[in-house]
């Protein structure tokens, strides 16, 4: 992989994925010559991990709610995804 710049650790899920589609538009597109394409690719790798840590994030951050005997919910405590 080549130095490229890391991807911003605060670029919002929404940015990122919009970015790599159009990354993807332009691989599939066949018009990116082969050194552009791999740049690309690589982007595109990283966007897709950046992706999947913003996803986990917003996972761990769901809450449930713990019904009581009664049917009726008494609490909200974090999700345990571990």
């Amino acid at each position: 992989m080549t130095d490229a710049a890391p991807i911003p650790a605060d670029l919002s899920f929404e940015d990122a994925l919009q970015r790599l589609e159009q990354i993807v538009s332009r691989l599939e597109s066949g018009q990116a010559p082969l050194e552009e394409s791999i740049t690309l690719y690589e982007e595109g790798a990283r966007l897709k991990a950046h992706c999947e840590d913003r996803l986990k994030a917003a996972q761990l951050r769901v809450e449930k709610i713990v019904v009581g005997a009664d049917g009726q919910a008494k609490a909200v405590e974090p999700a345990g995804f571990d």
